[in-house]
């Protein structure tokens, strides 16, 4: 019992507690709508990876983003640049489909480049700079392509859609190669100096860490996971948009803060994950609530404006809760850590008599 309890302090102080919280209480509403045997089946999870796995890597982004201090709405559009960029370079160019991924994990990586350009070196507020870049990147995105069109070969979306093993996903795929990329850059140097930026720019420059630099790593990082999002989109949809996802940008931000992440140095990526969990969740859970509804009442009709108000105000109550465990977890690490140090004086006190 003892050691239960000293594990679950050590993950209440984790800021992704109230995100992990949040989220095991979405999978709980979901297998209470739907029920355990619908719910964990492996179409279900094939179909719950497959159709979020863009918004939860752009969320991985996001999250990488606010660590450092900073943050991009404009993230995503830019998915929708990724697509167009890799259907018009197969279609117009003639090239390979692999190549025209590459193509667009370029462009998503250009765009990361301006966005960190015009904050980090203009000086632009991030959400200003970004909501503006936001329209700029829509605008190329139709010049690029004016109507929605293309196609991807069948082999690729086929198998994107997969499940290895008859129920693994095959779209984790995207999920454990973008998570191996940050535990590899968070075991750095740049792991260290991402979150000395974030939590204080001049105390790092001071210490001989330059912010602006640190910022572009992550931003080209951010783009990196961007574009690998934007091929996802693409093999989900199997065809080329320019004029979607764009949503995606602040959800993003909203699943990190819902998760525990803050402006600046405090969280993990976890809490991001967490977070985008939550709210890909929920609004499945309404979905099936409301299709329960439907079979149990006779002639019961809404629109789907009360699906996304029923689940706006659900994420609104986790962004409460969220918002008041930070509190609490903060002033609970602060008096752990004041009430080390002390036991730390006493010792050596007691060592030098």
């Amino acid at each position: 019992m003892a050691v239960v309890k000293r594990w679950f302090n050590e993950i209440r102080k984790s800021p992704a507690f109230t995100g992990l919280v949040l989220f095991l209480i979405a999978i709980v509403l979901n297998t209470l709508i739907q029920g355990p045997a619908k719910f964990f089946s492996a179409n279900s999870i094939n179909t719950l990876f497959a159709s979020n796995m863009p918004f939860l890597l752009v969320v991985m982004g996001q999250s990488i983003l606010l660590i450092s201090g900073t943050l991009d709405v404009s993230s995503g559009v830019q998915l929708a640049l990724v697509n167009v960029v890799t259907i018009m370079s197969v279609q117009e160019l003639g090239i390979p489909f692999i190549a025209g991924c590459l193509l667009g994990i370029v462009a998503a990586l250009i765009a990361s480049v301006v966005c960190w350009f015009c904050v980090s070196i203009l000086r632009i507020p991030a959400m200003l700079a970004s909501f503006a870049l936001t329209f700029v990147i829509k605008g190329v995105n139709v010049l690029i392509m004016n109507v929605p069109q293309g196609k991807v070969e069948k082999i690729f979306y086929k198998a994107y859609d997969m499940k290895i093993l008859g129920f693994i996903p095959a779209s984790i795929i995207a999920l454990l190669i973008c998570c191996g990329i940050w535990i590899y850059a968070n075991r750095s140097r740049f792991g260290s100096y991402i979150y000395a930026v974030g939590a204080n720019p001049r105390n790092a420059f001071a210490a001989g860490v330059i912010p602006a630099k640190v910022q572009l790593q992550a931003f080209l990082l951010k783009g990196v996971f961007v574009g690998i999002a934007g091929i996802c989109l693409t093999l989900m949809t199997a065809s080329g948009n320019p004029l979607q996802a764009e949503d995606y940008g602040i959800r993003s931000l909203a699943a990190c803060i819902i998760g525990g992440l803050s402006f600046g140095g405090w969280g993990t990526m976890a809490c991001g994950l967490f977070g985008g969990g939550f709210l890909v969740l929920i609004q499945n859970a309404v979905y099936y609530f409301f299709t329960l509804l439907y079979k149990l009442i006779p002639g019961f009709q809404v629109t789907s404006y009360w699906h996304n108000f029923m689940s706006d105000v659900i994420i609104f109550l986790g962004l409460l809760m969220t918002i008041v465990t930070a509190k609490s977890q903060r002033e609970t690490l602060r008096i752990d850590i004041r009430s080390r140090v002390d036991l730390e004086q006493q010792q050596e006190g007691g060592a030098k008599k």
